[in-house]
């Protein structure tokens, strides 16, 4: 899908209220909450019938006093947005956050009051990208080191020997918005760039023309490393102790991503060592650092407060783009870059909403028995569905598989430029075969090897829960929901005692248990519905078995 698609892609959200628009008679009030960019003020108050409030540094008290009747706020981090502020704001439509995180708004309490939450995502990219570079040029060149000698009134040439980045071997860990950016910067300098993102498609790679590589070959070959990856269970303390230890010695080390990627006791080991011959941070586990990090008393490490998006540039283009996707969510138009609801009219929202619960989870399913690397992935409708807009759907399944990819970052709208971004090829078909089912939604993930990992679901009863009813080819029963353990045995007696003593031993409860085979004797598949999540003992426990083929553990 082409940018300019995606954009002709967003559909319309007209709110309950016929008269929320801006034709009404009384003004509507927004609230900008922090400091954003003039230029982003400016065009909130060009608009017709729009009230605009600044006012910073608000009070908590006198915040909730603010809100009482706004039709939208504009944040940026400083401002929080939290239960108790939705609760104060019965006419509040929309929150709009100039920047990429909304840690600072209460997300759920928003979606449950029916509130729009935005962001603006790629706002930044240019400036962190340049910033990382920035940092990169001071490992290579101890610019900062040097400037501060000559403040001092020194002249010492000696002390401050730098190397060249020509031909050196940069390590890019994640090579999305940012990383790419960076990689295109390392290039035109004459680096060999190498990529660890294990959802990046070879092709992607190969048209970027950097070398896609395991993480240990990353750690082992490049004389820099630079981490552009969202802060996730699987990636925090990605860089640790460990992986240090793999990297060449003086190898130089960047984060201008999220802190918490890298370890920093083991980097502060690593810098004393000489292991690490120099790094460059913006982003800390704890901000703002410590009076007392022993960072801060390292001289091979240059440090900023978190600057990632502190230019003029991206500061106007956030601020702007805020003003303007808020203006349009006020006159009953176009829904850009939200965070917690797809694009779609309200009347067909409630039509659509179980369907996008299920693809969701089915796109989250698939993701997690699916290898890392996948080049198409196909999703299919079957029965009433060819006759909705299933646009919306689709996105669901986007994002359901990207969530624990690409971290909270992804949503409705972005889920198919970050699909792309990797390399994966999407596919929807609308099928007219027969079905057992009055509805069906099929999601196929054919991975870089060729083969194929799907899942089918529907949904089922007058509540409409979503239910799995095919995995890999083999027919189950399981509610779509929770925790599930997915094991591939060996068709032969005892497996689902030695399965279910084991789990008991653990301590996990079975809520529910769908057996599949296709002939006796060959493969069997048990799809397992927990109460709670088994140990690690536990399942390498049911790994190392020797009947057991795969033993799964899936969170949806």
């Amino acid at each position: 899908m082409t940018h300019s698609r995606d954009a002709a892609f967003l559909l319309a959200l007209h709110f309950e209220d016929p008269d929320f628009s801006l034709r009404s008679i009384f003004p509507m009030k927004i609230l900008v909450a922090d400091k954003i960019s003039p230029k982003g003020v400016a065009y909130l108050r060009q608009q017709p019938n729009f009230e605009v409030i600044e006012s910073y540094n608000t009070a908590p008290d006198k915040l909730l006093a603010l809100v009482k009747d706004v039709q939208a706020i504009a944040v940026r981090s400083e401002t929080k947005i939290t239960a108790a502020v939705f609760a104060a704001a019965p006419e509040l439509k929309v929150v709009g956050r100039a920047g990429v995180g909304v840690d600072n708004v209460d997300v759920e309490a928003a979606t449950e009051r029916g509130v729009i939450v935005m962001n603006t995502p790629t706002g930044n990219t240019i400036a962190t990208a340049e910033l990382t570079f920035t940092h990169i040029l001071c490992g290579a060149r101890p610019v900062t080191q040097a400037g501060a000698s000559m403040r001092a009134g020194q002249w010492d040439r000696k002390s401050f020997s730098g190397s060249e980045l020509f031909r050196k071997t940069l390590g890019i860990v994640g090579l999305g918005r940012i990383g790419s950016e960076v990689a295109k910067r390392a290039q035109a300098f004459g680096m060999r760039v190498l990529a660890y993102d294990p959802y990046l498609a070879p092709s992607r790679a190969k048209a970027m023309q950097v070398e896609a590589v395991a993480l240990d070959e990353l750690l082992a070959q490049s004389d820099y490393i630079t981490v552009h990856m969202p802060l996730t269970d699987a990636t925090h303390y990605l860089i640790d102790e460990a992986a240090l230890a793999k990297c060449r010695k003086g190898v130089r080390l960047f984060n201008c991503a999220r802190g918490g990627i890298i370890k920093e006791s083991a980097l502060i080991a690593a810098l004393k060592s000489g292991q690490v011959g120099a790094a460059g941070l913006d982003v800390f586990e704890e901000e703002p650092l410590a009076k007392e990090s022993e960072f801060r008393s390292l001289p091979n490490v240059v440090l900023t407060p978190h600057l990632g998006a502190s230019t003029a540039e991206a500061q106007d283009a956030v601020g702007l783009e805020i003003a303007e996707q808020i203006t349009d969510v006020l006159a009953g138009g176009i829904i850009r870059n939200a965070v917690n609801m797809p694009s779609i009219d309200a009347t067909m929202l409630k039509v659509l909403g179980p369907y996008l619960d299920l693809g969701q989870k089915l796109g989250t399913l698939v993701q997690q028995v699916a290898p890392a690397q996948v080049g198409t992935l196909r999703i299919t409708y079957w029965g009433k569905m060819i006759d909705l807009d299933v646009n919306a759907v689709t996105r669901s399944i986007q994002r359901g598989w990207l969530r624990r990819i690409s971290g909270e970052s992804i949503n409705f709208v972005n889920a198919p430029i970050a699909l792309e971004r990797l390399g994966v090829k999407l596919e929807v078909v609308k099928s007219t075969d027969d079905i057992d089912y009055s509805e069906l939604i099929g999601v196929e993930a054919v991975a870089a090897d060729g083969s194929l990992h799907a899942a089918k679901g529907t949904l089922i009863g007058k509540t409409a829960k979503p239910r799995l009813v095919e995995l890999n080819g083999r027919e189950v029963e399981a509610e779509a929901h929770g925790k599930l353990l997915i094991i591939e045995n060996h068709d032969e007696p005892g497996m689902i005692g030695y399965v279910g003593t084991l789990l008991g031993r653990d301590g996990v409860n079975i809520a529910n248990m769908s057996l599949s085979r296709q002939r006796a004797g060959e493969t069997a598949l048990m799809v397992i519905n927990l109460d709670s999540e088994p140990s690690a003992a536990a399942r390498q426990e049911l790994k190392s078995h020797r009947a057991i083929k795969l033993a799964k553990f899936v969170q949806l």
